[in-house]
């Protein structure tokens, strides 16, 4: 799971941000003005049949700053990125 949803600066993350476009979910914000440290991102790659399937989480980054639940308040009665 990305550690994204638990940071402090989620909403205003250009990598949360590209993570969002990759999985087609609908952003937090449209202009992230906040440029993370080190992000490492982790990308599971699985086919089933002729599709292709690609996962992105946030693994780490020298930004984060927990504050958990950030998103969850942010888009409450969403549920979680998976």
């Amino acid at each position: 799971m990305c550690i994204c949803i638990n940071c402090q600066y989620v909403d205003r993350c250009m990598t949360y941000h590209a993570v969002e476009h990759q999985h087609q979910q609908s952003h937090l914000t449209d202009a992230p003005d906040f440029d993370p440290q080190e992000p490492t991102i982790n990308v599971n790659i699985r086919s089933r049949d002729e599709v292709i399937e690609m996962e992105w989480d946030v693994v780490g980054c020298q930004s984060f700053l927990q504050e958990v639940g950030r998103w969850a308040r942010l888009r409450p009665g969403e549920p979680l990125p998976t």
